[in-house]
């Protein structure tokens, strides 16, 4: 049996510098991509484990601005890499509607 790569990188012959520096760099991209899902996954889920009768609403307000900007640097990623629709994100990692309204807001601290 003989392995042949995926046409969709036959473009990054390593015959030109050019070309393997191009394949590092969304290397880098893809990388930086799944850093930032998992902090999203991790803010997302703190979220929901958020307990009014233990903490209080302040409690809710910090993780709901956590959520918020973690949220905002990996759509902002989603962006760089040439994903332009953030639907699927969404849907994906269950963003809450709250979250999604403080999107790009700049807070005080």
């Amino acid at each position: 049996m003989t392995f042949r790569p995926p046409q969709s990188l036959s473009r990054f012959e390593t015959r030109s510098g050019v070309n393997v520096l191009e394949y590092e760099l969304m290397a880098e991209r893809a990388d930086a991509l799944g850093r930032n899902g998992l902090k999203v996954e991790k803010a997302i889920a703190a979220l929901n484990r958020f307990d009014s009768s233990k903490d209080g609403p302040a409690v809710r307000e910090r993780l709901l601005d956590e959520a918020a900007d973690v949220v905002w640097a990996f759509l902002i990623q989603r962006e760089i890499c040439g994903l332009r629709d953030s639907r699927d994100a969404v849907r994906r990692y269950g963003i809450p509607k709250e979250v999604m309204a403080r999107l790009g807001i700049i807070r005080k601290r």
